[in-house]
């Protein structure tokens, strides 16, 4: 049988989110329905429900930071069992069989992965998010949770953490004498500054404005703080970076970013603005630096992630909010005006 559930949705483009009744597909043998305890907002969810990346489905459940507990399992699920802490990512599904699935790189895959929600399954069912008190997902794409990492303040860890530590893995920035830039101290950039601490890292965080110097150095351990609005200091770092993370999501100059890199050094960006970037090739070419880009990472990698995260204690910055908060958190969002990012109490999403 179908699972029926209440969260919260855009009816339209553009709209306020609202309660919305609907169901998850049934249980199949290899799913597994899992009660949400939280929920993370990710600028993501913002810009699929505004219809700013392209067309989007319609009505929209957003949501893909999501910690719960498993509420029942079909017949040849042995991953979890009823009872267990799990999570669900950016994606519920992909075809498993194309290069990109053998190599454990599903976001990746050839034929289109499955996003959590604002997608569909093979048959055409649209995918409905982690706003809400219940979803069902494929036990592969099911996360196991470390006991000791608390839900609440991990449930990010499933999109900003992931996004950035799969980069950090991929071009070895983590390594001890690495002197790694992270552009935007938000939700994605403050993990990228505790991921790079924790591996022995220089996390050297590039901000606009010094209202976030304090707690960068001092709460998260960043090696060195950068006001890029300010020329003298920007020019005083002039080559001095092995790597960037760029975490922004809007338009913003990446010239003066790519003078920070050092010989070689490559600039990687992880937020996704609806705008087209610019920059000009000389400052690449007659340095031999490269420009990149990443999608949060595949499922065994998120689960090395959420294993590290367990072995290191590491949670995101988190305001928990109300199912009633979610439009306020979205403005408050675009004003940047969260320490690092909301998470829902499911518990308070309407019962049905």
């Amino acid at each position: 049988m179908p699972v029926e559930t209440v969260g919260y949705a855009a009816l339209k483009a553009k709209e306020a989110l609202q309660p919305w009744s609907f169901h998850h597909k049934d249980v199949g043998p290899k799913d597994v329905h899992i009660r949400i305890t939280y929920s993370g907002i990710c600028h993501s969810d913002i810009h699929q429900a505004r219809e700013e990346w392209g067309p989007a489905i319609f009505p929209m459940v957003p949501g893909h930071e999501i910690a719960g507990i498993v509420e029942a399992v079909g017949s040849e699920v042995t991953k979890v069992k009823k009872g267990d802490k799990v999570g669900v990512g950016c994606m519920v599904g992909s075809c498993r069989h194309c290069s990109s699935c053998d190599q454990h790189l599903e976001q990746f895959c050839d034929k289109g992965m499955i996003g959590t929600y604002n997608g569909r399954y093979p048959d055409g069912t649209p995918t409905y998010g982690g706003y809400a008190r219940d979803i069902v997902v494929d036990e592969h794409f099911t996360l196991k949770w470390p006991e000791n990492l608390d839900q609440c303040a991990g449930a990010p860890l499933l999109c900003a953490g992931v996004t950035t530590y799969s980069p950090i893995m991929h071009h070895g920035m983590g390594k001890p004498g690495n002197k790694v830039g992270v552009v935007g101290l938000g939700g994605l950039g403050h993990m990228a500054v505790k991921f790079l601490v924790a591996m022995g890292a220089e996390a050297i965080v590039i901000s606009r404005s010094d209202n976030k110097k304090q707690e960068a150095l001092e709460t998260l351990k960043a090696k060195g703080f950068i006001n890029s609005s300010d020329p003298a200091a920007m020019q005083a770092a002039a080559g001095s970076l092995d790597f960037i993370i760029d975490t922004v999501s809007g338009d913003h100059p990446i010239d003066p970013l790519v003078n920070l890199l050092k010989l070689d050094g490559t600039l990687v960006f992880v937020g996704a603005s609806p705008d087209a970037l610019k920059f000009a090739a000389f400052g690449l070419i007659m340095r031999r630096r490269k420009v990149a880009g990443s999608l949060i990472g595949g499922i065994k990698e998120t689960q090395e992630m959420l294993d590290f995260c367990g072995k290191h204690n590491i949670t995101c910055m988190v305001e928990k909010i109300k199912a009633e908060d979610i439009n306020t958190a979205y403005e408050r969002m675009g004003k940047s005006d969260v320490r690092y990012r909301f998470v829902i109490d499911a518990e308070t999403f309407p019962k049905a």
